[in-house]
Formats: structure tokens, sequence, C-alpha cells
């Protein structure tokens, strides 16, 4: 019986040009080349990551969105076509930038050939350590935000403003027990809970990048009273993975132009955040000096520390939120 299927060089390309955009975070090209019918499956390597039609393709443009993008090497690939049927299976290595961070990697595209042009139907990812370990889908730290923040601050005006950074606690492990796609949607929903209070304390979510967030206030008791909002509802979720938060809030003297002091003033508050132990509010003496007796705040555990990068001890105090 002769052999249905035949090497399809053209499949192998294609399976190259979709995991090279896939590893590089490139969601035109990615979402381009899938299958527009129901059927259209992915699943990922972490357990309980399969997704279906439209929910597959929308998952890359939620989870993608300022994710570190990797490098696809050493990519070895075999592909058949039989008709309007393909597939291919690939081998490679995917490298996170800036890190030693690599991992061997194994793909299956199963392609239909859909008004003359072959679209993926079905992926399979697979490899032997959870994501967040194997391709670097770890939330970028503070110091990322901090960077990814830098040009984008403005807060039209020169004068006082305090910078509030939030951060979930575990986050590599809790990304790495849920998997890409639910991780996505819990963060999605995270931050967008977070711009909500922000607004009702008229402040301005700045940057979200990963689980991390950045927000600029006018005064520093409305950034205390959206960082206490936000804890309470953190708190008062009750669904699966239970979030813990650490927050820190940094009141200073801004200035529209992108100078070095709006730096500090950023640099400090992310340092504060990094400081502060899980569920905890922390502010530097400079915000809370700010609010004076105010009888909606109460401070405690005043504690010397050391903050990266910046001279000296600074005093910081926990706000506390509980009721």
């Amino acid at each position: 019986m002769q052999d249905p299927f035949t090497p399809s060089p053209e499949l192998a390309a294609i399976a190259r040009r979709w995991l090279v955009a896939h590893a590089g975070r490139d969601v035109a090209a990615t979402r381009g080349l899938f299958s527009q019918s129901d059927a259209l499956t992915f699943v990922g390597s972490d357990e309980g990551e399969q997704m279906t039609g439209a929910e597959a393709r929308d998952m890359f443009a939620t989870f993608f969105d300022d994710g570190v993008r990797l490098a696809a090497e050493d990519i070895v690939c075999v592909a058949y076509e039989a008709g309007a049927f393909g597939w291919a299976f690939t081998t490679l290595t995917v490298r996170a930038p800036d890190s030693d961070m690599a991992m061997k990697f194994r793909n299956t595209l199963v392609f239909s050939l859909e008004n003359a042009v072959w679209r993926v139907v079905h992926a399979h990812n697979s490899n032997p350590k959870p994501n967040i370990e194997s391709m670097g889908y770890d939330a970028p730290d503070l110091d990322q935000l901090i960077e990814a923040s830098r040009d984008r601050i403005n807060v039209g005006r020169t004068g006082i403003a305090s910078v509030m950074f939030t951060d979930i606690v575990d986050s590599t492990a809790l990304a790495s027990a849920t998997g890409d796609a639910s991780w996505s949607r819990i963060v999605t929903g995270h931050v967008a809970a977070i711009t909500a209070c922000v607004g009702d304390a008229e402040g301005t979510l700045v940057k979200s990048l990963g689980d991390g967030t950045l927000s600029t206030f006018s005064s520093a008791s409305a950034a205390m009273m959206a960082a206490k909002s936000i804890m309470a509802l953190v708190a008062a979720d009750t669904s699966e993975p239970h979030l813990r938060l650490r927050i820190g809030i940094h009141t200073g003297d801004v200035v529209e132009a992108q100078g070095d002091f709006l730096g500090t003033v950023v640099n400090k508050a992310a340092r504060v955040a990094a400081a502060a132990a899980p569920d905890e509010i922390r502010v530097t003496d400079a915000t809370r000096a700010m609010i004076g007796g105010h009888a909606d705040f109460t401070f405690s555990d005043a504690n010397s520390v050391p903050l990266k990068g910046l001279e000296g001890e600074h005093m910081i105090f926990r706000l506390e939120w509980r009721p």
C-alpha cells in the first residue's frame, strides 16, 4: 500500500515560522497562522492547559502582552502532508534573553488546508519542566516594571505626588501551578480590579507588567485609600488560587520632564514594596507625614531599613488596612 503522506518542506517552514513567532511573542504572526475553525485546539505543557477555538486564539493576545521575548534556536523539523491535511514535529531550544535559562522543547502542529492556505488546527507543546522554569514565563520583577515605566510617567505638572507599587507574592509558583492560560486570565482580572480601585481614588495606573502595577496619585491619602481598597478586595476574594499582595508607597517632588528626581521617587516606592511582607502595605516616612493625624489611617511597626540602590537607612511604616 502506498504511503499517503509525503515529506512537506512547506509545512516544515511554516512550523519553524510559527515557533519563532510563538517564542518571540509575535501575536499577529502566531494568531495569523491559526485556523479560524472552532476545532482549533492548543495544548500546553502545564496540567489543565487546554484551549479550543476563540479561547485559544485570544489567549495569545492576552498572555503575550508585555511578555518576555524568547529566542527559538537549534530548530529541527520534520513535516508531512496528505491532501488537505498535514503535520509537523519539531525539536528546538528555547532561550531566555540575558540569562542562562535554556530548555529543550518539543512541538507538534497539525495543519488543515483552508482556502488554499495551510493553517494550524492543533498545537501541542511539551517540555520536561513547568513553563515558569523552562520558558521564562516568570512575572517581571519590580526592576523591570520601573524600567518599562520610565518613559510613561507623566503627572502633568510639577509638585508632590505619591507613587504606589503592587506585587503578587509567590507569583512564580502560582503561575506554574495554574498554567499559562489560567494565570493570564487571573492576572488580567487582578489588574482590572486594581485599575478600578486606583480610578476610584482619582489616581492613574501608569503601567502594569506581569503581575505588578505602578500608579500615581496627587495626594498621599488618595494613594493609601487605594491601597487599602485593593488589599480588602483581594482578601475578600474566595476564588483559587488565593492571591496575596505586597504594596509600597512613597511620596516626593516630581517633575513632568523625565529627570533623575522622578526616577528616585519611583525607585524608592518600588524598594518599599519589595521590603513589605505578604499582605502588607508599607509607606515611607514622607508619605506618613503628609497626612498628619488623619483618622482614617493607622500605622505600626516603624522600621529603619536599607533599600536597594538607595544610600543609608530609610524609615518605613506598616499601614493597617484590616477592619
